[in-house]
């Protein structure tokens, strides 16, 4: 019997795991830990790091997992990184399941940006009122721009960064595009800075930030060495079960 680790934390891995539970599939799912309380799931989970790509290969030798699916968020590179150099040294099959990244379109106002440092360039010496729509892994670059007001939103409360001039929402998507719109009004907010994390969950803050010709900084997605990888619960279905990749 087939044996699968997925790597979640992404509304896909829950998904998926929604389907394989359905299927009899022998599966776990595991988180990094950055989440204080995660969604509960349909298959078990584990919670914690392997101890790199080495520790990823022992733990796929030892629990005799036979397909490893990374269905982390785009920006976990490491974490990606690590799946791809474990997989090849325990000689298990691999495969992303990942979402199509966001595309500007007519009424968007993106800058560009390739980290987040960058941004905080982006953002100017003048003071602005600025979604961080981010996380809170990389909030702490932002401390180097004192001058602005920071709207930030998490899942979990946390410990207050190193922000003088903020305001924490706790707050967990999907979001909608009225309840975007509200919050970037009641905020008073003039830009919006972002990853390029792509899927529906969390697209409704761009939506609201062109409805309100408010501008982008659109922070690019980090490099992940080649993989096969697809876009779709259905295509990690063909792949698990015909060994064929599609969806992409």
């Amino acid at each position: 019997m087939r044996h699968i680790l997925l790597l979640g934390g992404t509304t896909e891995a829950s998904a998926l795991a929604t389907v394989l539970a359905a299927r009899g599939e022998r599966a776990v799912l595991s988180y990094a830990g950055r989440t204080e309380h995660p969604r509960a799931q349909a298959i078990p989970i584990r919670i914690g790091g392997f101890g790199g790509v080495e520790g990823l290969a022992h733990y796929i030798t030892r629990e005799g997992v036979t397909h490893l699916v990374d269905a982390t968020h785009p920006f976990a590179a490491r974490i990606s990184a690590n799946a791809i150099a474990a997989a090849a040294l325990a000689n298990v099959p691999l495969l992303a399941l990942t979402r199509p990244e966001w595309v500007e379109g007519a009424g968007d106002r993106w800058t560009r940006v390739a980290d987040s440092e960058q941004a905080v360039a982006a953002l100017g010496t003048d003071p602005a009122r600025v979604f961080l729509a981010l996380g809170r892994q990389t909030i702490g670059d932002f401390a180097s721009a004192p001058q602005h007001f920071y709207l930030l939103r998490f899942v979990d409360a946390a410990e207050p960064p190193a922000l003088p001039h903020h305001h924490l929402a706790v707050d967990r998507g999907p979001f909608t595009l009225a309840g975007e719109l509200a919050l970037l009004r009641d905020h008073r907010i003039a830009v919006v800075v972002a990853k390029n994390a792509g899927g529906s969950g969390a697209r409704a803050k761009l939506d609201a930030a062109r409805e309100l010709g408010l501008p982008v900084v659109m922070i690019d997605r980090p490099f992940i060495p080649p993989r096969a990888q697809v876009s779709s619960v259905v295509a990690v279905l063909d792949w698990l079960d015909h060994g064929v990749v599609r969806g992409v």
